[in-house]
């Protein structure tokens, strides 16, 4: 009986580790941003463009995602500039401490099409 226990427990302790190093979801992001057209913020199509890469991104989520470190909204004030601080809220919810994956889950996602 106590064996089982343990195997039960050691199961759960794996599937907890599993569940955390788990991929970053992009589901919740759909709600403003689509690949190739802008929705409420911008597409990932120019995001993509403008970092170059997961790293590029995921060192601007690392520095806490200043409004001023935002490319797209830096190539495009007019256009983005209303709207940057409606981001700021969910990236501190969802992105935050979770940025390597985040940015990976974002160039993932616009690469294989899908969001």
């Amino acid at each position: 009986m106590k064996k089982s226990i343990t195997l039960i427990m050691a199961a759960a302790g794996l599937m907890a580790v599993s569940a955390t190093a788990s991929a970053f979801s992009t589901a919740p992001c759909k709600a403003c941003h689509a690949i190739d057209h802008d929705v409420v913020g911008p597409a990932w199509n120019d995001d993509v463009k403008e970092y170059g890469s997961a790293e590029a991104l995921a060192k601007v989520f690392k520095s806490g995602f200043k409004v001023e470190d935002r490319k797209v909204l830096n190539s495009n004030p007019g256009k983005w500039k209303s709207k940057a601080m409606l981001m700021t809220p969910q990236f501190n919810n969802l992105i935050k401490g979770h940025e390597d994956e985040a940015a990976k889950a974002i160039f993932a996602a616009v690469k294989a099409g899908k969001i």
